[in-house]
């Protein structure tokens, strides 16, 4: 079966009900790359029908951020969906998501969504939240994919969906990243070669500070800024080492799951990466 374009809402619902068995959606801002693919595939792994969303969601960009050059590729994002066989697309104009305009009853992310990105990004992750329940309304799926690169995104979307009852499953996909480690973002394309080149340390800090993770917290963190610190061109929002469930910094005695984190820009690009990792026990 050939792949669907739904752009209106109507056309949403006539395709959706076209659709066989068990449903699962990703959703993207499009610029697609090969991280949205692996995130398909997994989708496709297990679920009969695939659904992939692209819409540029003006709600979780501030009035400093790049949403006006955020890179548009629609044609491109159709051609992978077709190529990893997705059997519906949602392409959406603002006006047919928000169609009473910037809407006055949004989703909160509480305390959680002040920390970090939320502490960067203020109301980012409303307006983040709003337009993924509105999307999971809208689609219906069983089961929804996101990765793990964006870690506090996917944690808020896991807990709106287990505290608001959406009878969703969320699905965490690794963070899918190039051969010189770099993780996979639709911002990449904004690096110079000289910026991409320093923007390597990123993960190269996160892998020290996972190679000290059996000598206790603030070794795991002190390993992975030495790194940072080592790249001039590197500059440091922030290098944490959290709880996965409440993102509250761990301490010293800590053993058990974690995640090392870091937001950094490089030249005019901001990135973030983080690695899930077990702090303590053996290697």
């Amino acid at each position: 079966m050939s792949t669907v374009v739904a752009r209106t809402r109507d056309e949403l619902a006539v395709a959706r009900e076209k659709l066989h068995g068990s449903v699962a959606v990703v959703m993207t801002m499009g610029a697609l790359h090969a991280g949205h693919a692996e995130l398909v595939r997994r989708a496709r792994e297990r679920a009969e029908s695939v659904i992939v969303t692209i819409f540029l969601n003006p709600l979780q960009f501030g009035p400093n951020e790049d949403l006006a050059k955020y890179p548009r590729t629609l044609e491109a994002d159709v051609a992978l969906c077709e190529a990893e066989g997705v059997d519906l697309i949602f392409a959406p104009s603002p006006d047919v998501i928000y169609p009473h305009g910037d809407p006055g009853i949004r989703m909160s992310a509480g305390v959680l969504g002040t920390k970090l990105e939320g502490a960067s990004r203020p109301g980012h992750f409303d307006g983040v939240l709003t337009v993924v329940a509105k999307m999971l309304h809208l689609t219906r799926p069983q089961a929804a994919f996101f990765g793990q690169k964006d870690a506090q995104q996917l944690l808020l979307i896991r807990r709106m969906a287990r505290d608001l009852d959406f009878g969703c499953e969320i699905v965490a996909v690794p963070t899918v990243r190039e051969p010189d480690g770099l993780a996979l973002s639709s911002r990449n394309r904004y690096l110079s070669a000289l910026d991409r080149e320093a923007a390597l340390a990123l993960s190269r800090a996160l892998h020290a500070g996972e190679a000290a993770r059996t000598r206790g917290s603030s070794t795991v963190r002190r390993a992975a800024r030495d790194v940072l610190v080592a790249e001039p061109l590197v500059l440091v929002d922030y290098l944490v080492l959290v709880d996965p469930d409440t993102l509250e910094d761990v301490p010293e005695w800590y053993q058990g799951d974690a995640v090392l984190l870091v937001a950094a820009r490089v030249g005019t690009t901001r990135l973030i990466d983080n690695l899930p990792l077990v702090i303590g026990g053996p290697l």
